[in-house]
């Protein structure tokens, strides 16, 4: 009986992970590439005796495949993708391909802002409790990877909509919904409800058995739940309201209640500031308890975590000026938050792969806060003319090195210089961490 061919389609951290599961589970892999593949994920191929082509694509290679794998970064109105929908070949993600393969409790998160954060402060914690966990999905090692080659209980992953997109059998144990505002609209067709159906995929096969859990306070994500049936336990956290089951504030007091137990402590002790953190800390806390960690591990997690690299990280005081990596914030709300979390004058860094973005929600902080904005990107036009009449000046770059050059130029003591872009990476770096890096080696260099 002939094996199984599966083709792998993206030769980044998804597809290799993929195509290294498809192999160790004895399929016929074959991994294609239209651009060229890394050295390392080349010697993994050539590893695991994988056959692969780059720079280019073989339609008969890949049109006799039994299923095929798609990368997340890959759209789906992509040529190749379409004829292959034409002949009937199912496509699926890796997170689905390497669901099937695994029997761990999966923790799973995904959201517009805040996804990374709550993802790794839940990883943070099961560590802290002792247990054997593994981190995946669009943090961390491929998923698949991991599957392939490792051994674990429990795997917190963070999941974007590109990756929710190609699942259909997968399913969380605990499935947590940040909030939805509008991100990645040009993957969407520019439409709102298409973004919000691809986030509630993560919602998709839970029981009564399973967890939902997800913010009252975000409005879209309230109005998505009242359209829909789900028997999962829902367990909301909210900064306006007390719950019976899930998270809130009373006071100056977290409060987090899941089933008979109930864990309070008090907010000035948490590790992470800001609103938008606060809702990151009590998703994770939710989750904790309800896989049973202790109250105590809890209570130390939520106090010693550090954040995350890229999201309002800070980088150097250089004479009397705070330079500060937001690179993560690649939509509008996020750079929000940024903004709003700051309390001295700033230099602003923005600009990139524009999504489809409205500025409009920015205008008052702009004009409040921000005295220099500097557009990082090849095609800057659409910044000046929103913030043209909000800012004193604006100046145009291509390099994160110039960037910080011009702001240390326009920066006066006690501002801050907050790279806070808005949108994606790919017109001048290969991702938002390229980018959160060169500015912070730029900094380094003043």
């Amino acid at each position: 009986m002939a094996k199984q061919r599966l083709v792998v389609l993206g030769g980044g951290e998804s597809g290799i992970g993929s195509a290294v599961l498809g192999k160790v589970k004895g399929l016929d892999v074959f991994l294609s590439d239209n651009g060229q593949i890394k050295p390392d994920f080349k010697k993994t191929l050539e590893q695991f005796d994988i056959p692969f082509e780059e720079c280019g694509h073989t339609k008969s290679a890949i049109l006799n495949a039994d299923e095929v794998v798609k990368s997340p970064g890959i759209p789906e109105d992509n040529p190749l993708v379409l004829l292959i929908k034409e002949n009937r070949i199912p496509i699926i993600s890796e997170i689905e391909f390497a669901g099937r393969y695994d029997t761990a409790k999966k923790i799973c998160i995904t959201g517009s802002n805040g996804k990374t954060t709550t993802t790794s402060l839940i990883y943070y914690m099961l560590k802290n409790a002792g247990l054997n966990v593994g981190l995946a999905g669009n943090i961390g090692k491929s998923y698949a990877y991991q599957v392939a080659t490792e051994k674990f209980d429990y795997y917190v992953i963070e999941l974007s909509s590109f990756q929710l997109d190609g699942m259909y059998k997968f399913k969380a144990d605990i499935a947590i919904l940040m909030n939805i505002t509008p991100d990645h609209l040009d993957r969407y067709e520019f439409q709102m409800q298409n973004y919000v159906n691809a986030k509630f995929r993560i919602t998709q096969n839970l029981t009564k058995k399973e967890c939902f859990v997800f913010c009252a306070d975000d409005p879209i994500t309230a109005k998505e739940l009242d359209k829909i049936v789900l028997t999962a336990k829902k367990l909301p956290f909210t900064q306006k309201d007390k719950v019976e089951q899930g998270a809130f504030i009373d006071e100056d007091k977290l409060y987090v209640r899941y089933e008979d137990d109930e864990y309070s402590m008090y907010m000035k002790e948490l590790a992470l500031p800001g609103k938008h953190n606060l809702y990151n800390q009590m998703a994770a806390a939710i989750a904790a308890k309800v896989v049973d960690i202790d109250n105590k591990v809890i209570r130390e997690s939520l106090m010693s975590f550090q954040g995350v690299e890229h999201r309002l990280e800070k980088v150097l005081t250089v004479k009397s000026v705070l330079y500060v990596n937001d690179s993560k914030a690649t939509n509008v709300d996020a750079a929000w938050y940024a903004l709003d979390s700051m309390t001295t004058p700033v230099v602003w860094i923005a600009g990139g792969k524009d999504k489809g973005n409205d500025y409009s929600q920015l205008y008052e902080l702009v004009k409040n806060k921000v005295r220099v904005l500097i557009c990082m990107g090849l095609h800057n036009e659409k910044l000046h003319q929103c913030f043209a009449d909000k800012v004193d000046k604006i100046i145009d770059v291509t390099s994160a090195k110039d960037a910080v050059a011009v702001a240390y130029k326009y920066a006066k003591p006690g501002d801050t210089v907050l790279l806070s872009p808005c949108c994606a990476s790919f017109d001048l770096f290969k991702n938002y961490e390229d980018r959160g890096e060169q500015f912070k080696q730029a900094v380094k260099e003043l």
